[in-house]
């Protein structure tokens, strides 16, 4: 029996897919009137470069492979100052592309330098700016790309890049503020909780042995403190297992669930004292956001999109969405802020002053300015007022555990005189 060749033939090896690695290389040559040209320029090998290149028209070219140090963790800080530093060459005069240059080039962390080399390629490419940036969500999110778009399509985009670094200044300052004002207090109970278990596993057991050999009744807060100790040496797995174990399963699961992040914000901002201040600080957000894109020439249905998000908080983001849905059926802004039952009443009333007279935008940075004066004084009562409390939690709790270790020596030193 014959066997087919159709048969025997093997099936075509279909090849691999997957995303060329590109690398930056720097390049010299001869462009086509005999003058030396060089710069820089993205590819996946040194001879995809030069063929580009040589199609441009360059000769005698010579390419070396860039070495890229590798940077830290792009921070908030990092693309708040280099919309700044962009801003600020935008309104110098710089062309836009060598304004990229410039700030990649001299930026301190490689990992921001690389990120704006890349949107440059891109610009350069032909691509529009806030394309570029869209490339990049985890640190351009939507309403930063918005503003970009609006600023290219009304060729003001110095004046909105600007607005844009004043704004995330802002943001920033209002964020450094509130985490500063956490830190004190969780650090202190870090070192207080470090401090009670080196005394509960190593000072109390040394007491315990010398109460022993004294053969008398310990006073009652003396036994307590040592059935603590022995049951945390006993079972200190347990005792600090569980805690480290609960804090890492909550960021765990906070980070990947939406339910939980909506039902831990609705409960920070029922927490006494720190809700308001996270309230506060939202609030300024939602309106300094809001008053920054109205500014930009942005349709408001189309700015509501992206406040939501840059509240900080989701009970503001679904808020804002109900806001955004009214709008756009012709409800008014006022009417609509004030069915969400989510802002104060001055907040109302100046956005209702703010649409009547035509300057919502200058009454929405008024209520942000509030706002955020607010936040800076209630951060500044927080501390002081955080200081002497944590001092009597701290005396209480240390001074406790050490007057129940020296209660049956006095009581012994009595007995003796």
């Amino acid at each position: 029996m014959a066997i087919s060749t159709a048969a025997t033939r093997k099936a075509p090896v279909k090849p691999k897919t997957g995303t060329i690695r590109e690398f930056i290389f720097r390049w010299e040559g001869r462009s086509k009137d005999g003058k030396m040209v060089g710069g820089e320029m993205r590819g996946a090998t040194e001879v995809v470069v030069t063929s580009q290149l040589r199609r441009q028209g360059v000769t005698n070219i010579k390419v070396t492979k860039l070495r890229m140090q590798k940077g830290r963790k792009i921070t908030e800080k990092d693309v708040t100052l280099f919309t700044r530093q962009l801003a600020t060459m935008l309104r110098s005069g710089v062309p836009l592309l060598q304004a990229f240059e410039i700030v990649g080039r001299g930026h301190t962390n490689p990992s921001v330098g690389r990120m704006i080399l890349d949107i440059r390629a891109d610009v350069e490419a032909g691509n529009s700016l806030a394309a570029g940036f869209r490339k990049f969500p985890l640190y351009f999110d939507a309403l930063y790309c918005n503003l970009v778009e609006a600023g290219e399509q009304a060729g003001i985009l110095d004046t909105l890049l600007e607005r844009l670094a004043a704004y995330k200044e802002k943001m920033l300052a209002i964020k450094s503020k509130i985490k500063s004002a956490l830190f004190y207090p969780i650090a202190v109970i870090i070192v207080a909780a470090i401090i009670t278990t080196i005394i509960m596993i190593f000072v109390i057991p040394a007491f315990k042995s010398i109460f022993e050999s004294f053969g008398a009744d310990l006073p009652l807060p003396t036994v307590i403190v040592i059935a603590m100790s022995d049951f945390f040496r006993q079972y200190f797995y347990l005792v600090l297992g569980i805690p480290i174990a609960t804090v890492i399963w909550f960021f765990y699961t906070w980070k990947r669930s939406k339910a939980m992040q909506i039902a831990m914000d609705r409960l920070l901002l029922k927490v006494p004292i720190f809700g308001e201040l996270i309230k506060k600080s939202s609030i300024a957000r939602w309106n300094r956001t809001l008053s920054t894109m109205f500014a930009a020439g942005v349709p408001l249905v189309d700015s509501l999109e992206s406040v939501g998000g840059a509240a900080g908080n989701n009970v503001f983001e679904v808020a804002t969405k109900g806001i955004k849905n009214a709008v756009s059926t012709g409800t008014s802004l006022t009417l609509a802020v004030q069915n969400s039952r989510i802002f104060p009443n001055m907040v109302v009333q100046m956005i209702a002053i703010g649409e009547e007279s035509g300057t919502l935008e200058g009454m929405l940075g008024k209520v942000a300015d509030f706002y955020e004066q607010e936040v800076d004084d209630m951060v500044a009562g927080l501390s002081s007022l955080m200081e002497p409390i944590i001092m009597v939690v701290l005396g209480t709790v240390i001074g406790g555990l050490v007057v129940a270790m020296y209660l049956p020596i006095f009581k012994l030193g009595a007995v003796v005189g």
